[in-house]
């Protein structure tokens, strides 16, 4: 048997259950997300919050990549840098790797060769298991002894992490229950792992899994096909994108949900249209012809393909017209790193396109929130006649998450905001003009083109008047897009309220967007541990909620926690809110891996230190 290294003490390793994080280092290409995709799959049915975080590159196969699980029965589930245990299957790697594991932790690695001595650490036990030549000894072809590799490390950790094996074997059976030679080819595979664990290793290891109830009425889901299913909901019809990493996925799924909930049940045509454009400025394009025409239409790009859009955005702008824009964010400047996560379009989506322009953002930061943020998407657009942009991010739209069921309600119907319908057309004394605010809250009255020939209009993106006439005249180019502008404004009321958690007598506060949630909440959290108490507020809209502002004013210092390099929410804040900006401080990261707690403490240590607080 094994032996285990002692805790950091001097004592036998702590017993510590449902706490505990592990990462699978691989190559791309060699199928290990399946293998991966089940252990996490299995940890989820075991009623354990867990989060499975996927770093692969941007290359087709042949570079390193790696699979993070974390288990947490507190729900924190937001990417650590501490890991208990580390599966090393790529010789390129193993230095860094090796590197990695915690003192005291395990590296699971294939002993089929020799592990070089200058890998060697004391503090850590090597867990050798001879997955090669189990998978030489019993499959036949290259192709599946790679595959069976890895389903035979899969039954090894089940052995060493006490994963349930009748919920793995059952997982394997709804993968393939219609393919019997494979899963019996699976099945032999992870019991060769497990097998092989029990009987050379001491099992289980002190950090282990055990069943809970933490998971009820939740579910595993990916926030690009959450947010798919949302616009399915929402009533769009109409989709138009060009391919892009990360949000190729969110049409891909949209595709799927249309056959299967979108075609006539009589005469099996398709009721929707899904078009590849040539590239993202002809994708944005067909958005807004779809959507002038009166269908809910939208597109999917990330920050590459938003900027090939703003002149189209521009249009939509001005002229008025409801269109919905994911932005799945990934790292930039440029290509920037495609495969990657950040919040770098804050700024661009706010101010996107050329000359005066302001729009409505919302920032979903889990899956729940992208399938319902899709559907206020649409209607918020319909409304307010403009431009609506969901930014998620990679790790919220690639990475699967545990979140509550999504919920529907039957009684749902669209917004479609001020649409004038035949019948009152027909009635109507006065002539209809496109632009006019018959209301006084800056949002005209629109019709949809065909209904009726008193409703017809001449949509400009040039200057026009009130009217809907061209004009080059300043005084009633200012009157329309001043009355643009207060609609917009106007708007903020009406958007997602912010997430707020005021902490009695805090003087400071954490404040922060998106998919870095996780990582703040679990940073309140340690930070309460430490008998520190801090308020939070999460933002989840653009322009700011009425609420955001007096969240601000009532803490001293606010630490605005992001994933860019410039601080965009922060300056987001400074330009658009009366917050005093020595009271907003950055605590940024921005390296391309999804937000950790750590990076908060950090970042709050930084600012003790140079500020010279005891605290």
């Amino acid at each position: 048997m094994a032996e285990f290294p002692a805790s950091p003490n001097g004592g036998p390793p702590a017993l510590r259950i449902n706490d505990l994080a592990f990462k699978i280092g691989t190559v791309n290409g060699t199928g290990s997300a399946s293998a991966n995709g089940l252990l996490r799959s299995a940890i989820f049915r075991m009623g354990i919050p867990v989060s499975g975080k996927n770093l692969f590159p941007s290359n087709i196969q042949g570079l390193p990549t790696w699979y993070e699980i974390r288990a947490n029965a507190r729900g924190h589930t937001a990417r650590t840098a501490r890991f208990d245990l580390i599966v090393a299957m790529n010789p390129a790697t193993y230095e860094r790797d090796v590197a990695e594991v915690a003192s005291g932790g395990w590296v699971l690695y294939d002993s089929s060769w020799p592990l070089p001595r200058s890998l060697k650490r004391d503090d850590v036990a090597f867990l050798g298991v001879p997955l090669a030549r189990m998978t030489i000894d019993n499959f036949s072809g290259s192709r599946v002894r790679i595959l069976m590799k890895n389903v035979c490390y899969v039954g090894a950790l089940a052995a060493l992490l006490e994963i349930d094996m009748e919920i793995v074997k059952g997982l394997l059976r709804e993968t393939f229950a219609a393919k019997a030679k494979l899963l019996d080819a699976n099945y032999l595979a992870i019991d060769l792992g497990h097998d092989y664990a029990k009987e050379n290793f001491d099992c289980p290891l002190p950090v282990r899994l055990a069943p809970m109830d933490g998971n009820r009425d939740s579910i595993l889901i990916d926030g690009n096909t959450a947010a798919a299913l949302g616009c399915v909901y929402a009533g769009a019809t109409v989709a138009s994108w060009y391919p892009i990493t990360p949000s190729t996925s969110l049409v891909d799924a949209f595709t799927a949900f249309c056959h299967q909930f979108r075609k006539d049940p009589e005469t099996g045509r398709n009721r929707f249209a899904i078009v590849q454009a040539e590239d993202e400025l002809s994708a944005a394009g067909m958005v807004l012809g779809a959507s002038w025409a009166g269908a809910r239409a939208f597109t999917s790009t990330s920050g590459a393909g938003l900027s090939l859009m703003s002149e189209f955005i521009g249009l939509a702008y001005y002229a008025e017209v409801p269109s919905v824009f994911f932005d799945v964010q990934r790292v930039g400047p440029s290509t920037g790193m495609p495969t990657r996560t950040q919040q770098g379009d804050i700024l661009f989506a706010a101010y996107a396109s050329h000359g005066d322009t302001r729009h409505i953002v919302i920032f979903p930061a889990d899956p729940r929130e992208c399938f319902d943020f899709a559907v206020k998407a649409f209607d918020i657009a319909e409304r307010f006649q403009t431009p609506v942009f969901v930014l998620s991010d990679l790790d919220v739209g690639m990475n699967d998450w545990v979140v509550e069921k999504l919920e529907w309600d039957d009684d749902y119907r669209p917004d479609r905001g001020k649409v004038i319908e035949t019948e009152e057309l027909e009635k109507a004394t006065a002539r209809f003009h496109r632009y006019l605010d018959v209301d006084g809250d800056g949002i005209p009255r629109r019709t949809l083109p065909g209904t009726h020939p008193a409703g017809a209009y001449f949509t400009r993106g040039s200057g026009h008047d009130r009217f809907g006439n061209y004009t080059e005249d300043s005084e009633p180019y200012m009157d329309v897009l001043a009355r643009v502008g207060r609609k917009i404004e106007g708007a903020a009321a009406q958007l997602p309220a912010p997430e707020i958690r005021l902490r009695e007598g805090a003087e400071i506060a954490l404040v922060t967007v998106g998919g870095c949630r996780s990582a703040v909440l679990e940073a309140v959290d340690d930070l309460a541990g430490r008998g520190i108490e801090v308020s939070y507020m999460r933002i989840r809209a653009f322009p700011f909620h009425p609420d955001v502002e007096p969240f601000l004013a009532a803490h001293e210092v606010n630490f605005v926690v992001e994933q860019n390099r410039d601080g965009q929410l922060r300056k987001l804040l400074v330009a658009e809110t009366g917050a005093e900006k020595e009271s907003l401080r950055s605590i940024l990261y921005y390296g391309g891996y999804p937000m950790s707690c750590h990076h908060v403490m950090d970042g709050l240590e930084m600012e003790r230190v140079h500020s010279g607080s005891p605290t």
